[in-house]
């Protein structure tokens, strides 16, 4: 098993194409007939991974509102000392999840035609993130 940590800064809430920072990252680790998995765990409770259509720019907009709807912000939380996006960003992020299972196939990330990954920041401010790649092959 090979491991590799990449940090990506976020200028706040959003969802963030992250697949070629991803590839990049693993490149050097992997040879051209390589086939296994890459584990992609993001190391945060108030941020998100996801994969889905990576062509048209509105899907990360209705995302965004739909989550908006589903985790309202005006909810009465008991947990807001840190602010009033932080407690639906915690629930964000455990609907979401924290982590995926990706396929490698003759050295390559193996994604369909349309996929991308995410990385969906649920807080309002800019944060640095932190995901751990760890290769099975």
């Amino acid at each position: 098993m090979k491991q590799t940590t990449l940090s990506i800064d976020t200028p706040g809430r959003g969802y963030y194409l992250i697949t070629d920072q991803i590839n990049s990252a693993i490149k050097p680790l992997l040879t051209h007939d390589d086939v296994g998995l890459l584990h992609v765990f993001l190391k945060h409770s108030s941020a998100g991974l996801t994969i889905n259509e990576n062509a048209d720019p509105t899907v990360r907009e209705d995302f965004k509102a739909f989550e908006e709807h589903l985790v309202p912000r005006d909810f009465p939380y008991q947990h807001n000392y840190e602010g009033s996006d932080d407690m639906p960003a915690h629930i964000k992020s455990s609907l979401m999840g924290c982590q995926l299972t990706l396929p490698i196939t003759n050295g390559r990330l193996n994604l369909g035609v349309w996929q991308a990954v995410y990385l969906c920041e649920h807080r309002d401010r800019a944060h640095q993130r932190r995901i751990v790649l760890t290769l099975q092959c």
